[in-house]
Formats: C-alpha cells, sequence, structure tokens
C-alpha cells in the first residue's frame, strides 16, 4: 500500500516556476514507476511526465518537454516535478501516481489527492 500527499501548488504568472513535490508512505515507494498527470476543468485527466523506479528513465509528454523536469529521491519516498515558464494552458490539478511505466492513468495503483496549480495570463 502506497498513500500519496502532493504539495507546492498555488497561483503563479505566466513565465514563473513552481516546485510539486510528491510524498510517498509505505516501504514499497522505490519499486514503483512514479507519474505526473493533470487534469484542467472540463477535460480529462491526461499524462504529464513519468520516472523509472530508480530514476534512470524519464519521459514528458510534448507540451512540456523543455519546461518540466520530473525526479525522485527514494531516500525521501519523495517525487517532483520542476516546472518553468508556465503558461495559462498549464493551469490544471495535478496527481501524482505510482503504478506501472505508462502514459495510460488506468496502469496505475495509487493516487494523490491532487494540487491545484493556476497560471495567470
Amino acid at each position: 500500500q502506497v498513500q500519496l500527499v502532493e504539495s507546492g501548488g498555488g497561483l503563479v504568472q505566466a513565465g514563473g516556476s513552481l516546485r510539486l513535490s510528491c510524498a510517498a508512505s509505505g516501504r514499497t515507494f522505490s519499486t514503483y514507476a512514479m507519474g505526473w498527470f493533470r487534469q484542467a476543468p472540463g477535460k480529462e485527466r491526461e499524462f504529464v511526465a513519468i520516472i523509472s523506479w530508480n530514476g534512470g528513465n524519464t519521459y514528458y509528454t510534448n507540451f512540456v518537454k523543455g519546461r518540466f523536469t520530473i525526479s525522485r529521491d527514494n531516500a525521501k519516498n519523495t517525487v517532483y516535478l520542476q516546472m518553468n515558464t508556465l503558461q495559462h494552458e498549464d493551469t490544471a490539478v495535478y496527481y501524482c501516481a505510482a503504478g506501472r511505466w505508462s502514459t495510460t492513468a488506468t496502469m496505475y495503483d495509487y493516487w494523490g489527492q491532487g494540487t491545484q496549480v493556476t497560471v495567470s495570463s
């Protein structure tokens, strides 16, 4: 069992930065790939980024490549999402999830409650 708690969301101006954190409980955190997803009002949840269990591999959706960076610290049971050059279109609730290496939400076993990111234009 893994419990996930996101933090770090907030209101930021376009062009600004935020760093999201996702703290995990449970001794099996380091065995899971970790993903970040987001959901804007009226839209479906969409994949943002993923990192492998040991941090050796990462993958991003096209619209965040070069702007967002995913990382993890297994000693701290935490995964991060550094978001730079934020755009109004990045406004959404951001969720972290633990599961298999996949961009599909249904392949993840555990989800956090989400953290709101609002980018003002």
